[in-house]
């Protein structure tokens, strides 16, 4: 009989568990009563996940996919080569001191963060040295295989690869190649596999999702090195590749000394005859992860049956049935969602509903398609009725993008021009200074929102409690001596599941939510039909907080590829599509905010550079619809309106020609973490337009004082014309608390200015007057 697995769960849990109780135990500053509640979440959430694959029908249940804050650090913590800089030893490594390498402390900063693979996750990165040692790490892992097999699982432990670990960090104290530290690394690998083996694990599925990328010849040719070291001593191995085709390394990997192979069958279907052809002559499992772990649709049953015979045909039951990757990226029960349109709710399944979904198609391909006919029979017409739903299709939206020109995607004149427009307009000091866009998020603007959707305030109440908060932040910015200031987005839930409601083809889960990092969740609105802007989203909100000041006011939009990147996006049209719809409707609502009065607006795209497509050959397509699609976003304004966009937590180096042609007046990005180092591509690429690499990262609760951001601002300034700065922290403060806000936006306007002062006598005022 064949297998049916999945890659790894959601950790989060159905409402959150993890979340509150992580933030529990940093807000009791991690005292003993916290963390023994923290690890009995994690407890609990770990046992529920378990029995919820088992009685779903997957053969093995997944053990190791959880972590605390993040599965890269966590599994430094199993083998060694933490960051040198916090002092610390896996071996003996303490809950407090996992977060303060994940959060920052006093003593250090918190280690960089960027997007995992093309997906909304963020990972933290490794930092290797000349002197990065490996060895023996945390109990966690083993701990957690005795509850599962306490608890009668039959268990699977997944592991993030050794490749993978490597490719995923950065060389730091002179280290030439991180790769040169495999010899090191493959010993604590081989040691905590022999510990899995000692423990009666069968299974190990090694996570190697690089080889879905463009590998230099040495990092394809390692893996053999590897895995022959490690196969002897370990269980059985299923290598696992995943977001992407990993086909040229077909016969690569059918020769490593491993028991199977995991490919992603979704995003990369084509691969699936070469990986059958490579294992049909061997006696190594093919693992076909055929149910989306990156999506909510509901899996196409039968059309999925017909793909997996042919191959079930040659490989009998060494064909397993999986998800293309973890479901770590979905929301975790549909179950939960009560309120959710009826109709639409047909056409979904979360990370429960997958696993089932992953075991149907186990069965049918074993058993027979009869001995699950009524299942089978639920899904088909699900997919019928939603192909032919008249909801999905509004001929009005085809004909206005059907009639987009080149003009459409042009500001009227070039940077240099509208640059001269703009400062005469606003009338600016040398390194302007502002903010990205969010305040805190307190408890009293959760609550308003709350009642005000529950029908608790009336809309006039609701109304009026924002107008407090934006006139709140507009006072707070002026004491802090802002240049241009925000509104605070006090009525945002999200920046993008706030413009999700008020959009049509948008729809919005209750209980939807999937981990962006730490206990940071998003809930990504589902984009289930044609884009379209029934009224202005921003306007009033921006215009009222005009009204308290003189200074400008950006208005702030989330720009169209991140609305695409950061929901669940239709799969039946093209992407590109479906960023045009987004485009043409926030076309609509900046010329709306300029009409009103509004000369600066702010069009966030932090998912540009996680959009990239893996392999080199596809990237200049994808590059060319989403730059067209802000352009079309942007390009409807005058001169004198500057556009400013935002991005962040990724690196941008590689595509910086691409961020140039977005033709944003002021991009303003992430640079803390790395110390600047993003900032390195600008030495080799003249970037014409106006830019603001943060100084202050608010993702950490550690607060810089002004002179460290100075001297991040002198970094700043030896790769960026001090008339072409900006100041600004890395990205919004919709997570740190008011006294945190104060205390580092008045450092970062000190900073400013004293790094003006010095500047003044000889670089010329970037204002006209």
């Amino acid at each position: 009989m064949s297998t049916a697995h999945i890659l790894g769960f959601p950790r989060i849990g159905a409402h959150r568990e993890l979340k509150f109780a992580l933030e529990r135990y940093w807000r009791e500053r991690m005292s003993a009563d916290a963390q023994a509640a923290l690890l009995e979440t994690g407890r609990a959430l770990r046992e529920a996940h378990w029995r919820s694959q088992r009685e779903s029908g997957l053969t093995y249940v997944t053990v190791g996919d959880f972590a605390w804050y993040d599965h890269v650090l966590t599994t430094l913590a199993h083998v060694g080569g933490l960051p040198q800089r916090f002092g610390l030893d896996a071996q003996h490594l303490t809950l407090p001191q996992y977060f303060a390498m994940a959060r920052g402390s006093d003593a250090q900063p918190a280690m960089e963060m960027t997007k995992w693979f093309d997906t909304n996750y963020h990972y933290l990165v490794p930092e290797y040295s000349p002197s990065t040692q490996f060895g023996a790490g945390v109990q966690w892992l083993f701990d957690e295989v005795d509850d599962a097999q306490r608890a009668g699982h039959r268990a699977k432990v997944a592991l993030v690869g050794p490749l993978t670990l490597l490719w995923l960090g950065k060389e730091r104290n002179g280290l030439a190649d991180r790769l040169s530290l495999l010899p090191r690394l493959l010993p604590a690998y081989r040691a905590l596999l022999e510990r899995l083996r000692a423990q009666r694990i069968e299974w190990v599925q090694i996570d190697e999702p690089i080889f879905a990328l463009d590998l230099p010849p040495a990092w394809r040719d390692a893996a053999a090195q590897a895995y022959a070291e490690l196969a002897p001593h370990a269980p059985k191995l299923l290598v696992a590749t995943y977001f992407g085709d990993a086909s040229e390394h077909a016969a690569r990997l059918a020769a490593l000394p491993v028991a199977g192979l995991h490919i992603d069958a979704v995003r990369a279907p084509e691969q699936l005859d070469a990986f059958v052809e490579a294992l049909e002559q061997t006696d190594k499992v093919l693992s076909c992860g055929i149910v989306d772990g990156r999506n909510v649709w509901r899996n196409d049953l039968d059309a999925s049956l017909i793909r997996l015979r042919s191959a079930h045909q040659r490989l009998g039951a060494r064909l397993w049935v999986g998800t293309s990757c973890s479901l770590l990226h979905a929301p975790v029960d549909l179950r939960n969602e009560a309120k959710l349109d009826g109709e639409l709710r047909t056409w979904l399944a979360f990370a429960v509903q997958k696993t089932r979904e992953v075991a149907l198609l186990r069965d049918a391909l074993t058993a027979g398609r009869e001995s699950v006919a009524a299942e089978f029979d639920t899904a088909r017409a699900a997919a019928d009725a939603r192909r032919t739903s008249t909801r999905i299709h509004n001929p009005l939206v085809k004909r206005r993008v059907d009639a987009l020109t080149g003009e459409h995607a042009t500001r009227r004149s070039s940077y240099a021009s509208r640059a001269v427009a703009q400062r005469a307009r606003f009338n600016l000091p040398l390194l302007p200074t502002t903010t990205i866009g969010s305040f805190p998020q307190t408890a009293e603007i959760r609550a308003a929102r709350a009642a005000h959707k529950q029908g608790k305030i009336s809309h006039l109440d609701y109304l009026e409690a924002m107008r407090s908060q934006i006139r709140i932040a507009i006072d707070r910015q002026r004491a802090y001596g802002l240049d241009v200031l925000v509104h605070g987005e006090a009525e945002r839930n999200d920046m993008v599941e706030y413009f999700g409601e008020l959009l049509w083809g948008f729809a919005i889960t209750e209980n939807g939510w999937v981990q962006s990092y730490g206990s940071r969740c998003v809930k990504p609105p589902l984009i289930y039909g044609d884009v379209y802007l029934p009224e202005p989203m921003t306007v009033g909100w921006v215009t009222y907080a005009q009204s308290l000041t003189d200074k400008p006011v950006k208005g702030m939009l989330t720009g169209p590829v991140t609305m695409l990147q950061w929901s669940f996006v239709r799969d039946d049209q093209p992407r590109a599509q479906t960023a045009l719809q987004i485009a043409l409707a926030l076309r609509e609502e900046t010329v709306a905010l300029e009409r009103a009065g509004i000369g600066m607006i702010q069009i966030d795209e932090p998912a540009l550079r996680e959009g990239l497509p893996l392999k080199a050959r596809d990237r200049a397509a994808y590059l060319a619809w989403a730059v067209r699609a802000f352009k079309v976003a942007a390009s409807g304004v005058a001169d004198d309106t500057q556009i400013h966009t935002h991005m962040c937590y990724s690196e941008f180096g590689d595509i910086l020609p691409s961020i140039a042609a977005l033709d944003a007046d002021v991009i303003s990005i992430e640079t803390t973490r790395s110390n600047m180092e993003l900032l390195s591509a600008f030495e080799t690429f003249d970037y014409p337009n106006e830019i603001g690499p943060g100084i202050y990262d608010i993702h950490s609760p550690r607060v810089p004082g002004a002179d460290e951001m100075a001297a991040l601002l002198g970094l700043a300034l030896e790769r960026i014309p001090a008339e072409r700065l900006w100041v600004n922290p890395d990205c919004g403060l919709k997570t740190r608390d008011w006294q945190q806000v104060d205390v580092a936006l008045t450092g970062m306007v000190e900073a400013a200015k004293k790094t003006r002062a010095a500047l003044q006598a000889r670089v010329k005022p970037y204002a006209t007057t």
